[in-house]
Parts: C-alpha cells; structure tokens; sequence
C-alpha cells in the first residue's frame, strides 16, 4: 500500500509543478514529509520527473519530459501537451 501512496504523491507533486516553476524553497515547504517512508521529493529526482536548477542566485524546479510524460499517462488533459513542451 506505501507504494501505492507514494506513486500518488509523487504524480501529485509533479502534477503541481506543472502548474509553473517554483523554487527549491517553496518545494521543500510545500512537500517536506517526515515519514522517511514517503519521500517524494527525492523519489521524484531520482526517477527524472523533476529537475533543479540555478537561476538567478536562486535555485528553480521544474517538471522534465519525462515527468510531462508521466502525467500524460496517468492523469491525461489538454494542459499536459503545454507542459510537454515547456519542459524540452
């Protein structure tokens, strides 16, 4: 069941940053969980649905492709084809 749970959240949080770019900070904030089990942040990195960058002394995360690509295939909409192509 966990794994379920946290293939959920992390489509939930790329599906949130498919919404704009938001900085580290606000990431961090917003998606910080204290079960060790469930981090979503990290399992979201590791799989290469999100990125961080620099920018402007800041640092930015974004969806890539391949998390556009997630999101087309589990929660499909019109928006996801913009996404797809802001994260190339």
């Amino acid at each position: 069941m966990a794994d379920s749970v946290l293939e959920n959240l992390v489509v939930d949080l790329v599906e949130w940053l498919a919404t704009r770019e938001r900085t580290y900070e606000d990431v961090m904030a917003a998606w910080r969980i204290s079960c060790p089990k469930l981090l979503v942040w990290e399992e979201a990195s590791d799989r290469g649905l999100a990125t961080r960058e620099a920018r402007n002394r800041s640092s930015i995360v974004r969806i890539t492709l391949r998390g556009a690509e997630l999101l087309q295939q589990r929660r499909p909409s019109p928006r996801v084809e913009d996404d797809m192509e802001k994260a190339t």
